[in-house]
């Protein structure tokens, strides 16, 4: 299973972690990966940058909501089928 924590404190609440975490739940709905994603909200993981701090096994990136989708594609669901 691959756990992924959305930063929701308030410098990612202003980045969009509330969108890029309605689209990463949309992506699991869409390619049935339910038991397969862990999706979690996170208070400050320290990792501010230019987006919303997106932490997936551990390793953390900034996501913006616009390339939350390219995110999951490229980055979460790969680590699903490997």
């Amino acid at each position: 299973m691959v756990t992924v924590n959305v930063c929701i404190s308030a410098h990612c609440h202003q980045k969009g972690a509330y969108n890029v975490l309605h689209t990463f739940q949309q992506m699991i709905e869409e390619n049935h990966l339910h038991g397969k994603v862990e999706m979690n909200e996170a208070f400050c993981t320290r990792h501010c940058g230019e987006g919303v701090s997106v932490t997936v096994d551990g390793v953390s990136e900034n996501v913006l909501p616009i390339n939350a989708r390219e995110f999951f594609k490229n980055t979460i669901m790969p680590k699903i089928k490997g």
